[in-house]
């Protein structure tokens, strides 16, 4: 099963890691989830910009390397760290949305 940490390593746009605007996260139905879009879109944004994704192996290295190089707070951490491992059931490529869904069961 894949997560949202593998779906961001692995899944890239013209050769290049996803933009924040790129992902939106819905149901199976297509509905998007605001709370968790924002803040997968926080995540992309805000922390990957201080560390290499492609470096990391799991969710857990990702959260305790910005532990180590990042002035996040603890909480906004293990936020970053649920939503990471969160199963994702599918994608749904938009390109006229220019949009990545990451299907999740929520």
């Amino acid at each position: 099963m894949f997560t949202i940490f593998t779906v961001l390593k692995n899944v890239s746009v013209n050769h290049q890691p996803v933009a924040g605007p790129e992902i939106v996260v819905t149901n199976a139905a297509g509905k998007p989830n605001g709370l968790l879009t924002d803040l997968v879109h926080d995540l992309i944004n805000d922390a990957l910009l201080f560390v290499n994704l492609a470096e990391m192996d799991s969710a857990e290295q990702l959260i305790e390397r910005l532990h180590q190089h990042t002035p996040l707070p603890d909480d906004v951490l293990d936020e970053y760290g649920k939503i990471l491992d969160e199963a994702c059931y599918g994608l749904n490529f938009a390109p006229q949305k220019d949009q990545i869904e990451i299907i999740m069961h929520r």
